[in-house]
């Protein structure tokens, strides 16, 4: 079985939308540990960007 890093179809996404670039920036050990207790850190972090980013529209 291979890999799922950056498949679109294993983190729910369109086809289309490949995730191949990433983003790191600095965060409080609070919001880091809030963060990583989610079930899926990574989705949960996708939908928390993309919604300041729609809200800002």
């Amino acid at each position: 079985m291979g890999k799922s890093k950056g498949k679109p179809e294993n983190f729910g996404n369109q086809e289309s939308r490949d995730l191949n670039d990433q983003l790191s920036f600095r965060v409080t050990k609070e919001m880091k540990e809030a963060v990583k207790a989610k079930e899926d850190p990574p989705e949960f972090c996708r939908r928390a960007i993309q919604k300041a980013l729609d809200e800002e529209k």
